[in-house]
């Protein structure tokens, strides 16, 4: 699929992901066989559960089938949230994982461990180990949220 076809899917696909109230994090367009595969990550506030990502699917659905967009081609579309794997890269992805435990590599190659305050559009306030340190977003090369297995039990028990 070239460039300008992902972009006329993309013009089709953001309305539909804001009119829902969601923000559009990723449109990757690629092959499954002799399929095409429009794979597409929605994210919002309190996150996205699989009820709105079938609604949202739905409705993509049938913008591309009214538009024609896809043509002929069979198609598989995949409409999912962007789970904890996914790097935080954009302020409102810091303000997403506020009062999670995250790591952070620093440009300058350093590495950061602590639990997200708070995020503002330059830079998120870490609590580590009992001290507040600001991170500016133009310090991180990489920072992703830390799976926590114990963090229920600790909260019930506390």
């Amino acid at each position: 699929m070239s460039p300008a076809d992902r972009d006329l899917l993309q013009k089709i696909v953001e309305p539909i992901v804001d009119g829902e109230g969601l923000d559009l994090e990723e449109l990757k367009v690629g092959q499954a066989g002799r399929r095409s595969r429009v794979q597409i990550v929605v994210d919002a506030d309190g996150g996205v559960d699989l009820d709105r990502c079938a609604e949202v699917s739905r409705l993509i659905s049938a913008a591309f089938d009214d538009s024609d967009a896809m043509g002929e081609t069979p198609y598989t579309l995949e409409v999912s949230s962007p789970g904890v794997s996914r790097p935080l890269t954009l302020p409102r992805h810091w303000s997403r994982a506020t009062g999670r435990l995250v790591r952070v590599k620093r440009a300058d190659g350093s590495e950061i461990t602590g639990r997200v305050r708070s995020a503002a559009d330059r830079a998120a306030e870490l609590d580590v180990d009992g001290s507040v340190e600001e991170i500016p977003y133009a310090d991180v090369a990489k920072a992703r949220v830390e799976i926590e297995f114990n963090r229920v039990a600790d909260a019930e028990t506390g």
